[in-house]
Order: structure tokens, then sequence, then C-alpha cells
């Protein structure tokens, strides 16, 4: 398994994390039912797998099947907790009392005493919520539980709109972020992908195959790939690929997805930083023309 640095948090972490969506949710298209005891032991076979084959982030939150998620990784991870960079979530809307109150759960559903992440679970981030996160006291209140020694490190997740999300990366108050970010949705390239660099936070992303539309789009263009496989790895390679990502987090239910994954993040050497791929009409002109416009 292939590790990097999150960020200038001093975590070793894997490029490849385990994201927790999956086992707090069914899907009974492909027979998926973490809700039953089957289900429950083969997730939790899945994920001692992955930490068998060197994941070690993972990533989870209340919110995935109203804590069954949290249950399934906790007891996953018994006796191996040291392992691993555990990362959880709570609600950016909820009051102090709130925050203590759901961090406190995750740690017993998880069978632990520390988180080593805590993001606040958001979307976007208007003005007025970035300001009352910030100044009204839940931030504050998760700095608290890191002073307490409940978590270690700070962070937030931000999916559809990532823009706004560049005042709470510029509050030097955060250690890490979780973006979306794919080959179908690249907005986080943008503006939060080089601000995040440029603050030194660590970056992981979600949905690496963008929940399924990456596979959908190649079927439906009659991309000539001979199957699924090969459309993921490239989605996979896309992320590899950029310097300014250092985990990807990717729903893996069963051990052959496990497998399939490691394959890939190991045998795959970036040639190409995509960091370095220009953007806008405007970029990509200045690069080939040699010219400003």
């Amino acid at each position: 398994m292939k590790y990097t640095c999150l960020g200038n948090t001093g975590l070793n972490v894997s490029r490849l994390g385990l994201g927790g969506t999956s086992y707090g949710m069914r899907h009974d298209v492909v027979g998926w039912r973490p809700d039953t005891p089957d289900g429950r032991a083969e997730a939790i076979n899945t994920i001692r797998y992955a930490l068998d084959q060197g994941i070690n982030y993972v990533d989870t939150a209340p919110a995935y099947g109203d804590g069954l998620s949290e249950q399934i990784v906790g007891a996953a991870l018994r006796g191996r907790r040291e392992q691993v960079v555990l990362a959880s979530k709570v609600s950016p809307d909820l009051d102090a009392a709130g925050i203590r109150s759901s961090v406190q759960d995750s740690l017993r559903r998880l069978q632990t005493t520390w988180l080593d992440v805590i993001q606040f679970h958001g979307g976007t981030y208007s003005p007025e919520q970035t300001r009352r996160l910030l100044n009204d006291g839940p931030l504050e209140t998760l700095e608290a539980l890191r002073d307490e020694g409940k978590v270690r490190f700070l962070g937030f997740t931000s999916t559809e709109d990532q823009w706004p999300s560049a005042g709470m990366m510029r509050s030097e108050r955060f250690d890490m972020c979780q973006l979306q970010y794919n080959l179908i949705q690249q907005a986080a390239a943008q503006h939060a992908l080089p601000t995040a660099a440029a603050m030194g936070l660590g970056v992981a992303v979600m949905r690496p195959l963008a929940s399924g539309a990456w596979g959908e789009l190649t079927r439906a263009l009659a991309f000539p790939w001979d199957n699924d496989e090969q459309a993921c790895r490239v989605a996979l390679r896309f992320l590899l690929s950029d310097s300014r990502v250092h985990v990807i987090n990717a729903g893996m239910r069963f051990v052959h997805e496990v497998q399939a994954n490691v394959r890939w993040i190991n045998n795959d050497e970036p040639t190409f930083d995509v960091a370095q791929l220009p953007r806008s009409v405007g970029q990509r002109y200045r690069r080939d023309t040699k010219t400003t416009l």
C-alpha cells in the first residue's frame, strides 16, 4: 500500500481510504444488507480484510444508517484500533451541547476513546453558516474536545458547491477537509484544492466514482472499454495523479472490491500531476501559445 502524510497533521495515511457510507445503507440491487446479521458479518470481514491489505484510513459518520456504520466499524476495529487513522463527523447544525453529545455517541459506537479526525458533516458553507461555525461556538467546542484528548485533528466535508468553503480553509483552524472530486465533478480543482494546498490542509476526497455516475456515463457513451473495472481504474488513476489529494475514500462493500482497488492503487505510478492541468481557457492559451492574454 502507498502512504503519504495528511497535509501538516503528521498522520501517515494510506492513499486509499475506506469510506463508511456503505456500512450504514442497504443496496438491494447488489444484495447488500448491513442491517442484517449476515450482512453485518460480511461488512466486518471486508473492513478487516482492507486493514490486512494496508488500508489505514477509515472514514464514517453517525448519519450513515443512524449510527449503524459506526457500530460496524467499531466492531471491525476491535483489537486493531491503534493501526487505524479513524475519522468521523458531526452535524454543523448542532449547538455546543449537541456536538459534545454526538461525539460521545460516536466514540461509544466506535468502541474507542478518541477520534483521529472529526469533521463537520456539511455540503456547502454560506457566509452566514461559516461565521456561525467559526465564531458562535461549534468550532470552539471541537477545539475543546481536542484539548481534552477526545479528538486529535479537525476538518470539514464539502460536496456540491465548494467555493464558499474557502472561508473555512483560510481560518487556519482546520487541519484537513474532505471534498467531492472526481472525473465528472471537478469544481474542487478550480478553488478548493489550490486553497487547501496553500494552507497546508490534508485533503481526502469522497465519491471517486461520482456515486456510480462515472460508470453510467461511460456505458451510456458506449466507451470502448472491456468492462466497468477499466472505467474504475481510470477514475482512481485520475485522483492518484493529483498531488493535492492525500486520501481517496472509496466505498467498498465486498472483499473483491477491496482487492481490485488495492491492486490499481499499488500498480499505478502517476507520470503526470493533474494539479498542473490548465483548467480555464485563459490558462490553456497561455500554456499553448506562450503569450499573455
